[in-house]
Formats: structure tokens, sequence, C-alpha cells
């Protein structure tokens, strides 16, 4: 598969004419190669994005023909969906199962969201005792610089592509370099639609250069950005360069508390989906269990014994549990993680270790992992590892876990099982948390908003917030004709 860019409504190699090959972490193969952009190219795509926009081609639309594209699109996907789960599967490693039921069809479930946002969107208006009037009015705020990360590559580009295209912006799209093809067959969907050239550019490269000339450029009027919390603190200081808008939704080291009054085996089982589902390469994975003294040393036991049976494989294949991390680098990280809570004194009660066995050995796997008897100090515990490692903690009281589970940086997700609901409201109202759960975890909609406190980032992906933060307010204070404002004596 050749991978180009597209910019202005043309598929392009970058201006330096390198390229570099996309491999499949499952098995190291290459399955495609991709033009491999700079700087110049994200100066490309931005002019191009800004002639589009101060042009009226897309803005001056009514939100009713603006979502009509939306739609065309979401119906493409849907088309395409097999091909899709399949790709994005073979690019990223995540199981086919994940990519099936959830990846691709929230995808399409946000392009028609939107679509319906900004049809309903109306104005504001207040009639003053003067007789004269307030509009409250909506518009685009001009180009979005939209970075993506590589653990959701389809799903987050559509959460950031819908909202931004719905409100009338013009966007510059920068996929993870790592994963790009979904992105790739996205931007076949919206040339199919006929969505004006220079409205959606694609542009990849590494976020060193194309990312930084995004958050850098004067041209950009916003920028969306997921991933790590130290690259967003980048990000957010690049953007004083305009004072751009900005979007960060970034790291988590998110608590699930546990409980002595749950039902055990659903609740072990929600703590594995919690920590292990797409390998833990989840900004809001319940990478902290805290688990009330007298069910602690049983839960560990059992959820390592549950951990230890979970099927590790080639996501194409339908019976695997949990696919590979997404390359080599980050598995290594992981690894050096998990030598270090080894190294300072946390018990490792499973897993560990690369996993290299039954046809696993080219791949980028590593064994669903466990950590009990931590401290607070440990950076397993306070760092982001963003893999397939969890931390269990005891604790005593309801006091103890709110203590516990805000202290952290980090205030992206939590959760907490009981089957006292008094006791989980209140526990939940308590937690630094943006997303929250009572009795399950990882369940999200699209009309929800998404993001966090503390530095977990800024503003909201999804709901009715999602498109808001890719608009503009204004206020239109209206006499209907010049009066003397009385003020001055001469």
């Amino acid at each position: 598969m050749k991978i180009n860019m597209y910019i202005d409504g043309e598929w392009v190699e970058a201006l330096s004419g390198e390229r570099k090959n996309i491999i499949n972490p499952a098995n190291g193969e290459v399955i495609a190669s991709t033009a491999d952009g700079s700087v110049d190219d994200a100066k490309k795509a931005i002019k191009a994005a800004r002639k589009a926009f101060d042009s009226g081609i897309w803005s001056n639309l009514s939100a009713e023909e603006r979502a009509a594209y939306l739609y065309k699109i979401a119906d493409r996907l849907e088309e395409k969906a097999t091909e899709l789960a399949f790709l994005e599967t073979l690019n990223n490693g995540k199981v086919i199962r994940a990519t099936t039921t959830a990846d691709i069809p929230v995808a399409i479930q946000t392009f028609r969201y939107y679509a319906d946002q900004v049809k309903e969107l109306k104005k504001e208006s207040y009639i003053r005792a003067d007789s004269s009037e307030t509009i409250i009015i909506h518009e685009p705020i001009g180009v979005c610089g939209l970075i993506v990360p590589w653990n959701f590559p389809l799903m987050m580009a559509a959460w950031q592509i819908a909202p931004a295209l719905a409100a009338g912006n013009t966007i510059v799209l920068k996929p993870s370099e790592l994963t790009p093809v979904s992105a790739f067959k996205l931007f076949e969907i919206i040339e199919e639609v006929g969505i004006p050239a220079g409205v959606a550019n694609l542009v990849l490269g590494p976020g060193s250069k194309v990312g930084n000339e995004l958050a850098e450029s004067l041209d950009v009027d916003k920028v969306s950005f997921t991933g790590g919390t130290k690259t967003g603190q980048s990000i957010m200081h690049a953007a004083t360069s305009n004072m751009k808008k900005i979007t960060l939704e970034l790291g988590g080291k998110s608590p699930l508390i546990m409980f002595d009054d749950v039902d055990f085996e659903a609740a072990v089982e929600n703590a594995m989906f919690g920590i292990f589902h797409n390998a833990g390469q989840v900004c809001s994975a319940a990478s902290r269990l805290l688990v009330q003294e007298p069910i602690y040393d049983k839960f560990v036991e059992r959820l390592a014994e549950r951990a230890n049976k979970i099927v590790v494989g080639n996501g194409e294949s339908e019976n695997s549990e949990m696919g590979a991390l997404t390359n080599e680098f980050h598995m290594n990280e992981v690894l050096s993680y998990i030598k270090s809570g080894i190294e300072e004194g946390a018990r490792l009660v499973c897993g560990g270790k690369r996993l290299t066995e039954n046809g696993l050995e080219r791949g980028f796997f590593v064994a669903p992992t466990i950590f009990a008897d931590v401290n607070e100090d440990m950076r397993i515990v306070k760092e982001e590892i963003f893999g397939p490692v969890l931390v269990v903690q005891k604790f005593k009281d309801e006091e103890d876990a709110i203590q516990k589970a805000n202290d952290s940086i980090y205030g992206l997700a939590g959760a907490v099982f009981t089957e006292d609901m008094d006791r989980a409201k209140r526990i939940v109202s308590k937690l630094r948390a943006g997303i929250t759960w009572i009795n399950s975890y990882h369940l999200a909609y699209v009309d929800s908003p998404w993001g966090g406190y503390k530095q977990s980032g800024i503003g909201r992906s999804l709901g009715s917030a999602g498109l808001e933060h890719f608009m503009e307010m204004k206020q239109i204070n209206i006499h209907q004709h010049v009066k003397p404002v009385g003020w001055y004596a001469n």
C-alpha cells in the first residue's frame, strides 16, 4: 500500500521525496510505504487550509449543507467498515474484536452525531428594556491543526475532524507517523464525497516537525492534540505564538476503587478489562487498582489467575483477547517500567516479560503484568506506563480510598465498584477526574464530554462541548436607530 499526503485536493509526495515503511507490530512485516513529510509540507497544507477558509467555500455553507457531507462520510465509512477494521488491526496491533465492535462503529457514530448537532445549533436572542436586541451566534474559529495519536487512529481522528468540519473550519490532520493507514483511507472518502479542495488536508510526518509547525504557525487558529502530557506541554507553549485556541487530551493514571461488597468474579473481570483492554494503551486505562483490605489478598490472587489466561496473540485472530503494543520503542519503554517496579521493591504477581513464544517472536507483545504491595513513591504508581501493567494498592475506608485515588498529577478518569449506591455517589463526587464510572469501566458515548482535570488536559472532546471548542461566540448588539448617549454636557 502506497500512502501519500492529501493537500489542497491533491495526493502528493513529501516535498523532500522521502518515504518510510509502516510495519505490522504483530510480526514486523512491512504493510505500507508512506510519504515522510516535514515542516515545508506542513506549511503547504496550512497555506491550503488558510486559503480555503478565507475564501468562505466551506464556512459560508449552511449548517445543513455541511452536515450533508458528514452524513456521506459516515455512510462510506459504514460501507467500508470490515476493511477499515482489518487495516486498523494490521497497522496498530489491536485485536479485531475491538476494531470491529468499537473503533470503527464509534468513528461512524461521531460523524453522524456532529452532523445532527450542528443542524440543531440555535442562536440566542435577548430583547432589552430599551427595545434593543442582543444576538449571540457561533462562528468557526478558522484553520485547525488536529494531531491524533496511534492508539485509536481512526476513532480519535473522527473525534476531531467531525466537529471541526461541522463548525465550518478548515483542517490539517496529522496522524501518528506510526499509524497513518486508516487516516489515509478516511481521506480517500473525504475526496470521494466531494469536500472542496483545501478544506481538509492530510499531512504526514514526525510530531517534532509537522506537529510543532501546526502548533507554532501564525496561520493556524486552533490546535487540538491527543497524546502524552510532556508533548502536550510543548504544544501548549508553542501555541502562544498567536494565542491560538487549544484542546489537549493528555495522560492519565486512573484509579479503580474496589470495595469488599462487590460481586467478586464480575469485579475481577472488570478490573482486567480496565487495564488490559487495548494492551493498556488507553489514556483512561484503570492502571491503579485500589482494593479494600478484607478482599485484597484474595482479589490479587484471583486477578493473577485470570490474567495469566488472557489469550495474547496476533490481532487478526478472532480468538485473541489482547494484541501487540504498537511499536518496538514503546514496548521497550513498558519493559523498562516493569524493571523499575521490580528494582523498587514491588511484588511482581504475574507477567513482567516480553512474549516470544507460539509465533509471537517477531511482534511487540508484553504479558499482562500485575504488581502488588506497591507504595505511592514508586515510578510505576506515579507515572503513566501506557501498557498492560497494573499496580494494586490496598485501602481501609472511603476516606483512604479517596485520598489515594486523588494522589496523582493526572485527573482523566476513575471508577468505583460497590453495591452501596450512596457510597458510590459520594466517592465519585470527590474524585478529581473528568470521566467517572460506577460499577463499569471504559464505556464512552459520543454525546458526552471526554477530557480531564489537572495535567490530563484542557478542554473536552465529544458531546456538545466538543463542537463548542471548535467555534467562537460572537455577541451582536442591535439598535434600530442611532440615539444620543446623553453622557456629555457639551
